[in-house]
């Protein structure tokens, strides 16, 4: 079981998958920054200056002052912002996952035409059929 595990782990697939994970991780709080520091700023400044991460509905009926004082005070809390402040963490993550996967699409699509005008470009050697001709050729005379 060990030996599989090595087998396992070896594999430049597991490799490529933690490399990404760690990436991600290190991606996710950039792009948490992103929407808490700079896009949620803009929408409350649009909105006329509403937090979506502290927007909540308390269920206790206790009215508390803010989402971290109820949360402090174990009420039940329907937390709408945060949940407003994922998707828009989510749709950034998938934008730039998509203008990623666009570019190294363009970039594979580029490579493969170099490679297609390379190779047409080549000369090209003789064809079996004719090495063939050229023997037959060569013992008539």
């Amino acid at each position: 079981m060990l030996n599989e595990f090595k087998t396992f782990i070896a594999r430049g697939n597991v490799v490529d998958l933690a490399v990404g994970i760690i990436i991600g991780a290190a991606f996710t709080a950039i792009v948490n920054s992103l929407v808490g520091d700079l896009i949620n700023p803009i929408i409350g400044l649009v909105t006329g200056g509403v937090d979506f991460s502290n927007l909540f509905i308390d269920l206790s009926g206790t009215d508390p002052a803010s989402l971290a004082a109820a949360r402090d005070a174990g009420a039940p809390v329907f937390a709408y912002g945060a949940f407003i402040t994922a998707v828009i963490n989510f749709l950034i993550i998938a934008w730039v996952v998509f203008l990623l996967v666009k570019a190294v699409n363009k970039l594979k699509e580029a490579t493969a035409k170099k490679e297609a005008a390379e190779a047409a470009a080549a000369p090209a050697g003789p064809t079996e059929l004719d090495i063939l001709m050229e023997i037959r050729d060569a013992l008539k005379k």
